[in-house]
């Protein structure tokens, strides 16, 4: 299996993401290069501290930083609507440098001889650790947490690899066809994990200052000062 055809397109597909994300932001050229230098490899960098790799390994991509570094470049020149025709094709690519990325963070730690643990986390890190820091510098929740199933698709490649199940280039085939096609049925059918927000709760019970009883509102401003 070509894995640096499959990470060039993850490459490609973070990088873009994160550059589309700084210009939705309104930054300059400038946080268009960050956003998207940071979404395509800050999940490997992150990775690499965790389990122990060299983070100057980074540096030796240097071919994938002028792949990135061309891609975003098009990006902030190319016409609105090519970016929105990009963005219907967005999940897809971005479902294959999940899948890649996930398979490439969990070798990484059990060819170390590392826990299923290590295997699983380093497979999260680098599949979706880019994408959170970009949120994070945009200033956004990062969609990864609270969007459709994301992160449970690279813990499985993790926890598959760590407990030594694709034994052969084969398996890592499957693995890899596995986690994209489950991604894209997460933004197909909108599968979501389970939550439970406190929002409506706690905006019905915030009742306006004005509206409660003197004793109460100098209690507020009480509690407030302090």
């Amino acid at each position: 299996m070509d894995w640096m055809a499959l990470s060039l397109i993850g490459t490609i597909a973070f990088a873009v993401s994160g550059a589309i994300v700084a210009m939705e932001e309104d930054y300059d050229i400038l946080g268009v290069y960050v956003l998207g230098f940071v979404t395509a490899f800050g999940g490997g960098v992150v990775r690499n501290l965790l389990i122990g790799e060299k983070v100057t390994m980074l540096w030796q991509q240097g071919f994938q930083f002028t792949i990135a570094l061309a891609a975003m470049t098009l990006v902030f020149i190319f016409p609105l609507a090519w970016i929105k025709r990009w963005k219907s094709w967005e999940s897809f690519f971005d479902a294959i440098g999940l899948a890649a990325f996930s398979i490439q963070g969990a070798l990484y730690a059990s060819n170390q001889g590392l826990p299923v643990s290590a295997s699983i986390v380093a497979a999260v890190l680098t599949g979706i650790g880019g994408g959170i820091i970009r949120d994070l510098l945009a200033g956004r929740k990062p969609l990864v947490l609270r969007d459709e199933i994301y992160a449970v698709w690279a813990m499985l490649a993790g926890f598959l690899i760590g407990i030594g199940w694709p034994q052969n280039p084969l398996g890592l085939i499957v693995l890899f066809m596995i986690v994209v096609v489950s991604r894209m049925f997460s933004v197909i059918f909108k599968w979501k994990l389970p939550r439970r927000s406190l929002r409506t709760l706690l905006q019905q019970n915030d009742v306006p200052n004005k509206q409660r009883p003197p004793a109460l509102q100098e209690e507020r401003r009480e509690f407030d000062v302090s």
